[in-house]
């Protein structure tokens, strides 16, 4: 078993020879963050040194986001982890194969991640892991404490979309359309500048829901990894939202619509549809929708999700503050 080491990089032209698979821990996003203002990059990175030539047999992004707002009046940062990082054949370490070495590798990862930030940073978040249990036992080491959460995938390979929608939903759609509601890829300027002005208005008044600055959607647009598509009755943009395609998956990552000043449109219903039906055209097995919320018995949001024919699986978000008592109190609270 050869000698593993943790490096964390926060600088692009350092970076080692990455194999990237999943976009959220890749060099690609890596730069796009490093370009971002109120975004920066850590790069997680398990080497292994063997005598001949170093590798790397793991890798996780993490994303230190900056958040200061007047009203109400905030300012803190804050880490976010999207899944467990990208991973060579775990098969070499400490003697364990498959998942058991992959998460002995997360936990080195977290482990050094979670001393990296012990400084200015408020909390650090992991969330979308592929498994509900993946890093348990690691993640409590570190003193996470898990929060139940809700996610929802469609799967595109084995139906049709048309064929797992409710009757409600189909007749909105219908209703939609003959009305002149469509939805397209963002591609100029100008609609550019309408899909940035409804993302920041929808979530002004959401603190919870952190937007990047719009270099960073521009750099998603013009990439080969994403898309932005809005919603328009005639010249007005009614709804919006940011795809990311990674593997055989997409993932509906932020959303906006003016659902209650078009009610009878229904804007969100015709993005969701479009997005659902844009990953199925391009062959992509499923589509992620990234934050559905907490598994509160009533939950408009995830009820509406539901009812594009998904499936609902209960799952962990992770979390740990770095103000001590804080976590103890919260980690109480959310004991599992």
């Amino acid at each position: 078993m050869s000698e593993l080491k943790v490096k964390i990089y926060t600088k692009g032209d350092t970076l080692p020879q990455l194999t990237c698979r999943n976009f959220f821990h890749s060099e690609t996003l890596f730069h796009l963050c490093e370009q971002t203002p109120r975004l920066r990059p850590y790069m997680v990175v398990v080497e292994s040194l063997e005598p001949d030539k170093p590798r790397v047999v793991a890798h996780m992004l993490a994303m230190l986001r900056y958040r200061s707002s007047l009203v109400p009046p905030y300012w803190y940062m804050h880490c976010r982890v999207y899944g467990e990082g990208d991973y060579e054949t775990p098969s070499d370490v400490a003697g364990s194969e498959g998942r058991e070495g992959k998460e002995q590798l997360f936990g080195m990862m977290i482990e050094a991640l979670a001393q990296k930030m012990q400084r200015w940073v408020l909390y650090v978040e992991v969330s979308n892991l592929s498994a509900k249990m993946f890093g348990y036992r690691y993640l409590r080491q570190q003193s996470f404490f898990p929060v139940h959460w809700m996610s929802i995938h469609n799967s595109l390979h084995s139906r049709t979309p048309e064929e797992r929608l409710t009757d409600r939903v189909r007749q909105r759609i219908k209703h939609a359309t003959e009305r002149g509601v469509v939805t397209k890829e963002v591609d100029t300027d100008d609609e550019f500048r309408q899909f940035m002005k409804l993302l920041r208005h929808h979530h002004w008044l959401k603190p919870k829901r952190y937007i990047p600055d719009e270099r960073f959607f521009r750099g998603l647009m013009e990439g080969q990894h994403a898309r932005l598509f809005i919603t328009k009755q005639k010249d007005k943009v009614i709804g919006c939202c940011a795809c990311t395609y990674t593997g055989s998956d997409a993932y509906l990552w932020y959303s906006a619509f003016l659902r209650k000043s078009y009610l009878r449109l229904h804007p969100d219903t015709m993005t969701v549809w479009h997005a659902i039906t844009h990953a199925y055209e391009h062959r992509y097995d499923h589509i992620r929708f990234m934050d559905v919320g907490l598994p509160f018995r009533r939950n408009p949001f995830r009820e509406f999700i539901l009812s594009f024919g998904g499936k609902p699986v209960g799952t962990y978000r992770w979390f740990r503050c770095n103000i001590r008592w804080i976590n103890k109190v919260l980690s109480w609270i959310y004991k599992d």
